[in-house]
């Protein structure tokens, strides 16, 4: 059996936080963290569901990875970085994980940087921001809402009843960029991607967070309990302590099993 199938969401995220708790602010409890997450990512209603597995019922696909989500953003973390997490779950599933995400990112005042392969319409408008990397060049990073006013200048138009998101995928491929162009004033010629990338760093969006970037950090302006001072988030006897308590539950939980191997 799966090592946390008896685990409801509210104590699966105890545990998790117990390892990452060192580093926040002292005097939070428990409880205060967990069930903010599991506001956040719409998992209150069913806090005390097993997660299960194969043998036990549980939760459904899209909770699972909803859990798996939460193990990384509770605690202290304030940075995320996830790549391709639409992998095997339908559109609707990928569209409630990234809306869970970006309520944690306006909630928390966090940052999170996700790559998806062509996402659907209604999950790329939930995001803040755009970065659009391609032949290791960076052709765009800015407002999402900006991102077409940047390609009509360079003479590119999203087409009607086309997604924003494969738009941007095929503008910069030689194969499909031909059919985007929307300037009469001048014949198309293939813009190679080094040209975008240079056009963007000279465009208003390029000096913008170039200038963002040219400023130097100022240490004042950051949080004291954000400077580490211990080598290790967690002490040994903490993560003891915690591992003990699980592996009590478990066992509480699967007494009967225990039983019947001991009679067996």
């Amino acid at each position: 059996m799966s090592l946390f199938a008896f685990f409801i969401y509210l104590l699966h995220y105890c545990f998790y936080f117990d390892f990452a708790q060192a580093s926040s602010i002292g005097g939070k409890k428990h409880s205060i963290s967990t069930d903010y997450v599991l506001k956040v990512l719409g998992l209150d209603i069913c806090s005390d569901t097993f997660v299960g597995n194969d043998m036990l019922r549980g939760v459904s696909g899209g909770q699972r990875k909803r859990v798996t989500t939460g193990e990384m953003i509770v605690g202290p973390r304030k940075t995320l970085f996830m790549d391709e997490i639409s992998t095997g779950l339908d559109s609707s599933t990928t569209f409630q994980i990234v809306k869970c995400m970006r309520n944690f990112v306006h909630l928390m005042e966090a940052t999170v940087l996700m790559g998806l392969l062509q996402p659907a319409p209604e999950t790329y408008e939930l995001f803040d921001d755009v970065l659009l990397l391609s032949e290791g060049y960076m052709v765009y990073q800015g407002p999402r809402g900006k991102v077409l006013e940047f390609f009509e200048s360079l003479g590119f138009k999203l087409p009607p009843r086309k997604g924003v998101a494969d738009f941007l995928q095929e503008v910069t491929s030689k194969k499909d960029q031909a059919q985007y162009w929307a300037d009469p004033s001048k014949p198309y010629v293939f813009i190679p991607v080094s040209e975008m990338a240079i056009a963007f760093k000279n465009s208003r969006f390029g000096k913008s967070l170039e200038s963002t970037l040219s400023a130097p950090y100022d240490k004042s302006q950051s949080h004291p309990s954000a400077l580490s001072r211990t080598k290790y988030a967690a002490s040994r006897w903490e993560l003891l302590n915690s591992c003990f308590a699980r592996e009590k539950l478990l066992m509480t939980r699967q007494s009967f099993l225990y039983i019947f191997r001991t009679f067996q």
